[in-house]
Order: C-alpha cells, then structure tokens, then sequence
C-alpha cells in the first residue's frame, strides 16, 4: 500500500501533500463506522417492527428517511473541504453521527429512532466524498482502482459485521457499537489525522460548470438509475425473505450477510479488473451478474439457491461500484469535488427514492417487482455500453 502513495503524481496540488498510509487507514476506519448499521436495518425491519407494534412496511422508513438526507447533506461537503479544513469537518460530523447512533439506542418510539436516522444521513454524508477526493489527488491513475476498492472494501467488511451481529444481538446493539466505536475514532482522528489547510482554496460551487460536461452527465444519469434499482430490491429483501418464507431473524441476516461477504471481494476484485481491462468492462460485467440475479429472486428457491443468488448479486453490484467510482476518480479536477459530493448524493437520493417508491409494489407483489427492476437492469446494461469516456 505505501507504494502506491510513494508513487503519487508530484503535481503542484500533490507535490506538498502525500496521503500517509495512517490517513487511508483513519477514512477506512470512518468509512466502516458509517456503513456498520446500513446494510444491517434492511435485515431488522421485521425485529423493529415487532418491538414497536407497527407494520414492516412503516418501519422500512428507517431506510430511506438515512438515505434522502444522506444524499442531499452530501451535495455540499465536496465543495466544502475547498473552504473549511476537511478535519475540522469530519471530526464535527463523526461526533454528530454517534451521539445520532446513541439516540437510536435509547429511542423509545418509532418517531425517535426516525429522527436518530434522519441525523445519521446528515453528517455520516461527509465520509465518502472525502475519501475519493483524497485518493483522486494522491494516486496515479493506474493506481487508484485498487484504493477506491480497498476504501470501499473496508465498508462492507464493517457492513459484513453488522450483519452478521443484527442476527443474534437485539437490534439496539447495532446502533449501541457504532456509537462506542465512532467515540474513539474521534480521539484517533482528533490526534493523528493531519490537517488539509494547504488545500483549502475560494469558496465556489461548480455544480452548474460540470454538469455541463455531457461526460459527467451521462455518468450520473447511470449512478442514479443504478443505485435506485440496486436499493428498490436490496432494502425490501429482509421483508420479503420474513413474509414469503417465514424466516426468522438469524436467518434473514444469514442471508443478506452474503451480500456484504460478497461485496468485500466484489469491491477489491473490482477495482483491480477496473485498472486491468478497463471501467466500463467493470461495470457492464457487474450490470450482468445483477440482471441474473435479481430475475431469479422472483421464484421462489429453497435457502441455499436464495444464498448462491445473494452472492452473485452482491458481486455485481461491487463490481459495477467499483467500476463506476474508479471512472470518477479520473475526471479533471476542476470538478472532483462536485463529482465526489454529487456520488453519494446521486446514490443516496436515488437510494431513497427506490427504496420509498418499490414498497408499494412489494407490498402487493414482489415477484413483479424482482421482473421489473430486471428488465430496468437490462435497459441501463445497454445504455452503459454506450458511454464513451475520455479522461
């Protein structure tokens, strides 16, 4: 790993400002607390449920009440690293975010875990954006698929974890960890992050500038198609695997634990293809494996098809991730922060939007809408062989 910073591009933006392999491994840190519980409250919708006396489908709000605000609040922290040293921002939004997680801990109604959630969307937003920017300005560009994978890697281990806990602990706990942990990770950050005063520059927001790129548009539109089918299945799947096969909650997490197993290799094994046959191969190859997937979840399988079917649509979403965030990485400077924030913001909004807009057609029928999220897949399959990137 400390190759790869060794060997950064001594460009007047990077010549004074090398990202030290303890810097990588602080935004990995970051970037595990946040993803602890995302995955994880997908496969604790029916627990919450059940403790407070409420329908699935309501508390399947947990969901995208975190990723609406997630994706708005992350528009401006790109763009706000360029005015306010990026330290100062993530060591206020990591101490926001786990007293949020605390506050879900000790929620004694539904309203006050929505309210704990809504806070974790706002501040956990900054992580992301962070860390590809930072990768963007110390890497070669042969180089920075491998970190955008580790980075992203060391998310869904934490993901793994969570998932994995959610099926034995009570659902509190999923919170409870992440908020202990996030605490001193602050300490840590506090004392050994480095400040990134020397690349502070005017305030502006070149939002309207690059989305005059028809390259970052098309970019977009892709991540915002992607992530909104990707979410509209994966966050309704602990629903469907507790109301159509009966499943109890080790089980369920069991299963959606896969994903996360899946996606630790998806994300490194797709950032290296991303630097040895190119991006958009990455991309169309995870597009595929999604396609198959999601098609087949609309039989109804015995447990281990449902477990082989969960890996493989875990590796396809993590290699078109990893495709697709490696493609950012490369675009010009000018407009990496705008790209970094617009990211998870895209992602998230659509996350969102999937995940609110797909509950209504789960709840009357999921197999139509396991067929019609792949048919949607195989539209955006064909659309991505189109997109022409030229870094």
């Amino acid at each position: 790993m400390n190759k790869i910073f060794k060997t950064a591009n001594r460009t007047p933006q990077t010549e004074n400002r090398k990202m030290k392999k303890l810097t990588f491994i602080i935004l990995c840190l970051e970037g595990a607390i946040l993803s602890f519980n995302v995955a994880a409250c997908a496969a604790l919708v029916p627990s919450i449920a059940r403790d407070f006396g409420i329908s699935q489908f309501v508390a399947g709000k947990v969901i995208w009440l975190y990723m609406l605000p997630y994706g708005v609040a992350a528009l401006f922290y790109g763009p706000l690293v360029r005015m306010v040293d990026a330290k100062r921002v993530e060591l206020i939004c990591l101490l926001v975010f786990s007293l949020a997680n605390l506050l879900a801990w000790v929620s004694p109604d539904i309203k006050s875990l929505f309210l704990a959630r809504f806070i974790m969307g706002v501040f956990g937003a900054s992580v992301i954006p962070l860390g590809l920017i930072l990768i963007a300005n110390s890497a070669q560009n042969q180089k920075r698929g491998k970190l955008v994978g580790s980075f992203f890697g060391s998310t869904f281990i934490a993901s793994l974890l969570g998932l994995f806990l959610s099926g034995i602990l009570h659902w509190r706990m999923v919170f409870f960890i992440p908020a202990i942990l996030g605490f001193v990770l602050w300490l840590m950050m506090y004392f050994y992050l480095p400040n990134f005063k020397s690349q502070r520059t005017e305030t502006k927001f070149n939002y309207m500038a690059a989305l005059k790129d028809k390259r970052i548009i098309s970019i977009f539109a892709y991540i915002f198609f992607i992530s909104l089918l990707y979410h509209s299945i994966q966050q309704w799947l602990g629903v469907y695997f507790s109301t159509k096969f009966a499943l109890g909650q080790f089980l369920i997490s069991a299963l959606i634990t896969l994903t996360s197993l899946s996606g630790i290799f998806g994300e490194v094994i797709g950032g290296w293809l991303s630097d040895a046959v190119g991006r958009i191969k990455t991309v169309n190859l995870g597009t595929v494996l999604m396609i198959i997937s999601v098609l087949l979840f609309s039989f109804k399988s015995p447990i281990a098809i449902l477990a082989i079917l969960m890996v493989i649509w875990g590796l396809g979403w993590t290699f078109n991730h990893a495709g697709i965030s490696t493609v950012l990485t490369d675009l010009p400077k000018d407009f990496l922060p705008e790209a970094a924030s617009l990211n998870s913001s895209v992602r998230f909004i659509s996350g969102g939007l999937g995940t609110a807009l797909s509950g209504s057609i789960m709840q009357k029928s999921f197999t139509a809408g396991f067929v019609l999220a792949g048919l949607c897949l195989l539209g955006l399959f064909l659309f991505a062989r189109q997109l022409i990137i030229k870094i």
